[in-house]
């Protein structure tokens, strides 16, 4: 990022989101039916460049199943309601009737303060692997030595470490050992996604551990408040660009490529096809997927620090239901907001842009837009 004196000696970084860039045609295009939008996450050849959030809004097992026939997966979170409630339908039909603001917060509140149950964990990832596809399942750094065991057990495929901010090391309480990923990751049998980050440093940090990919989160999600309690957001777009060059020079020290993943703040085909310019190989997808018609959520969308029981980091929202999963991911499109066919924009802006694959299109041009201040 660029550097700028904000007053003083005290420097700041300039940085841009998605909606301040835009992709530049180029003087060669192609018909979307010769792109190819596959791509290869450790041993697993997948069709598509998105995958479900671990939301309890978007990723269900019936969900993740329906994900899997599409040619992608979706990531449970293993400390979720699914784990928390033997049928947690009702719990999940009661969300989608209440009204956001504080009352919501307080009611998330009470819920996820049902504990955990470790059976249920395995049995959750039981019916993912019933379900085909990607198993995959996510932790929070300061449960996963706790709950990782009966995932693995169970028959997980891959993990995904994710919080607000996930270092190489998390250090706890004076009674507890600190989480060091490095050797978690060299030790584990399945491969491992870390995130969130939103800097190269940290990133190349992560990459070391041996991680497969990491997950890049600038808290661009609309149902984030990390900005307003934490005093935390990363400009999108800025956040993959620098997250991309640390891959790139961890491929040059190592050898090993590592895949960088968005994760929040992608709404429509436009954000994704930016997001992927920008130089992500996948993006995490949360809002869209809430706003399908099989969305566990029924409408509602809440992020997964939004019931925090001390200090909350997400908003609830109701979100419009826009169609199935298959037409927000495949089409057809009645709609001209990019809400729908996310892939086939995708396909699209490759062809226009004269790009044959991904990887090809972190070579696009991209400009910034002047706006009026």
């Amino acid at each position: 990022m660029l550097e700028t004196t904000i007053g003083g000696a005290r420097q700041a970084r300039a940085g841009y989101a998605l909606a301040d860039l835009s992709l530049v045609p180029s003087r060669r295009t192609r018909d979307p039916s010769l792109v190819d939008v596959s791509w290869q996450l450790d041993a697993y050849k997948l069709d598509l460049p998105v995958f479900g959030a671990p939301l309890d809004a978007v990723t269900s097992p019936s969900t993740a199943a329906l994900m899997a026939e599409l040619g992608s997966f979706g990531v449970l979170n293993l400390e979720g309601l699914w784990t928390r409630y033997r049928d947690p339908q009702d719990v999940l039909a009661e969300i989608a009737t209440l009204t956001p603001g504080p009352t919501a917060t307080r009611r998330l509140q009470q819920l996820y303060a049902e504990p955990v149950q470790p059976e249920l964990i395995g049995e959750r990832v039981e019916a993912l692997k019933a379900g085909g596809g990607v198993v995959a399942g996510s932790l929070t750094p300061q449960r996963v030595e706790r709950w990782h065991g009966a995932a693995l057990e169970a028959g997980l495929e891959l993990l995904v470490v994710q919080g607000v901010a996930v270092t190489a090391q998390h250090v706890g309480p004076a009674d507890a050992d600190p989480l060091d990923l490095r050797s978690f990751t060299a030790r584990y049998d399945i491969p491992v996604v870390l995130g969130g980050v939103s800097s190269a440093k940290t990133a190349i940090h992560l990459m070391r551990t041996g991680a497969v990919g990491v997950l890049v989160d600038g808290d661009a999600s609309n149902v984030s408040t990390n900005n307003q309690t934490l005093g935390i957001e990363v400009p999108l777009a800025t956040a993959i660009a620098d997250v991309a060059a640390a891959r790139s020079r961890y491929l040059e020290e190592s050898g090993r490529y590592v895949h960088v993943i968005a994760s929040g703040g992608i709404s429509t085909s436009g954000d994704l096809a930016k997001a992927l310019a920008c130089g992500a190989d996948a993006v995490m997808l949360g809002r869209p997927l809430a706003a399908a018609a099989e969305a566990p959520g029924g409408g509602a969308y809440w992020g997964f620090a939004a019931a925090h029981p001390s200090l909350p980091r997400g908003r609830f929202e109701q979100v419009e239901t826009v169609g199935s999963t298959e037409v927000i991911l495949h089409g057809p499109s009645d709609r001209d907001d990019g809400q729908l066919n996310l892939i086939g924009g995708l396909r699209r802006a490759l062809g226009v842009t004269g790009y044959e694959s991904l990887a090809r299109f972190h070579e696009s041009e991209l400009a910034i837009w002047s706006r009026p201040q």
